[in-house]
């Protein structure tokens, strides 16, 4: 890893022994900031991702600044008036809308052991630790974003509806509903129409990525290890967009659907089953030899299983991110009466991930940062508007983010 020059010494401190005593806060706060965030900054490098560090001081901690309504200015526009000396001109006005966004907070400790590391391979412990933790963040904040896009995917009300449903293209019920060279194009032409060009990156899971690699239509990006050693990365690009795979992507089992048969005899063109389970999760499972004398306890399948996959596509300015800052992100505590005595390394982030021209309603949060299930709830989400008596809202087609639900 190449380290960056912040103004001490990086390689002393990362040979400095990891406990309580010796443990300098800010110190190990900088040197986990020169471990790479690959999910992040390839969201932020797409343009997906915005970073809104103008926010920050309102954001604080140390001020309550967990929840925050700022002007989102709507674009001009109206019918242009002839010029021809003889009519007037007449000036339209253009909406300012409000966005309010919410500070997600999250901590965790880890006790020493809990770091893997390898001596006796030469690597460095201290190296080890920021590296583990700076890539548990990532994936944290990853979590973040995919709450938040189920959350907006899961609004309701007239005007919602049309982001939701406008912006979700699913072919899952067709048999042959797999990602295909034209569903992407198709789904973003549906979304945004002619802003489609704005979408940059898609984030999908890696069963729908082999679908497409086997269609020659993705192509991995690749890296150089230590030992000089070509590998590839999880990211791939799809017709210039940048793909990042994560098999965290939301993933739906649709059981089969089946019904008694009709048969008294047995029809060696039809497959039999068994049915096993509870009502809106029944098994059924293939009868290899069917006898007459058991066909009233057969079933035959309309529907076989399948699994829903969703990805998502976001464009320019999809998100903005602030990071909201804690007065102390990392501190080390000893307690000496555990295992003989024990370290442990806390650590701390608020930060926002704002999606564009989406507001957080905060109607069902208990706590002043909400939960990931908060974060998923519809009810806690609404598209951005001029808080009037009758609202007006934000046309849904200048929001860069939807969804493509496959069966792989």
């Amino acid at each position: 890893m190449k380290i960056k020059k912040l103004g001490f010494n990086l390689q002393l401190f990362a040979a400095s022994q990891f406990d309580s005593k010796n443990f300098n806060p800010e110190l190990f706060g900088k040197y986990v900031d020169t471990i790479p965030k690959l999910k992040r900054n390839e969201l932020l490098k797409s343009g997906a991702i915005k970073a809104a560090p103008q926010f920050k001081d309102m954001m604080s901690d140390q001020v309550g600044g967990n929840y925050m309504t700022v002007p989102l200015f709507g674009t001009i526009g109206g019918e242009a008036l002839n010029y021809d000396g003889s009519t007037d001109i007449t000036a339209d006005t253009s909406k300012t809308y409000s966005h309010s966004r919410v500070v997600v907070g999250r901590a965790k400790g880890w006790i020493e052991r809990d770091f893997s590391y390898d001596i006796t391979g030469g690597v460095d412990f201290m190296d080890n630790v920021a590296k583990q933790i700076s890539s548990y963040w990532d994936e944290i904040n990853q979590t973040l974003l995919l709450s938040i896009l189920k959350g907006v995917f899961g609004m309701t009300g007239t005007e919602n509806k049309k982001f939701v449903d406008g912006h979700t293209f699913d072919i899952s019920s067709s048999p042959t509903g797999t990602f295909s060279p034209t569903t992407l194009n198709t789904a973003l032409q549906r979304a945004v129409g002619q802003n489609k060009a704005k979408f940059s990156v898609a984030v999908m899971h890696s069963q729908v990525a082999t679908n497409l690699e086997n269609l020659q239509l993705l192509e991995y990006l690749k890296y150089t290890d230590s030992s000089g050693v070509q590998r590839d990365l999880t990211l791939a690009t799809l017709n210039g967009r940048t793909v990042l795979i994560d098999d965290s992507m939301p993933v739906e089992h649709v059981h089969a659907i089946g019904a008694k048969t009709a048969d008294v005899a047995i029809d060696d063109a039809k497959t039999y089953y068994t049915r096993s389970g509870s009502a809106g999760s029944y098994i059924y499972t293939p009868v290899d030899n069917p006898i007459v004398g058991e066909i009233g306890n057969y079933y035959e399948v309309s529907t076989e299983a399948y699994d829903k996959y969703t990805t998502y596509i976001l464009g320019e300015g999809a998100f903005e991110f602030t990071d909201a800052g804690v007065k102390v992100p990392y501190e080390m505590d000893r307690d000496p009466k555990i295992n003989g005595g024990q370290d442990t390394l806390y650590s701390r982030q608020r930060v926002c991930y704002a999606p564009y021209g989406i507001s957080f309603t905060k109607s069902s949060m208990a706590s002043l940062s909400p939960t990931d299930a908060e974060l998923e709830m519809g009810a806690n989400w609404e598209l951005v508007n001029d808080s009037a008596d009758t609202k007006s809202y934000i046309d849904h087609k200048a929001i860069p983010i939807a969804r493509i639900i496959t069966r792989g």
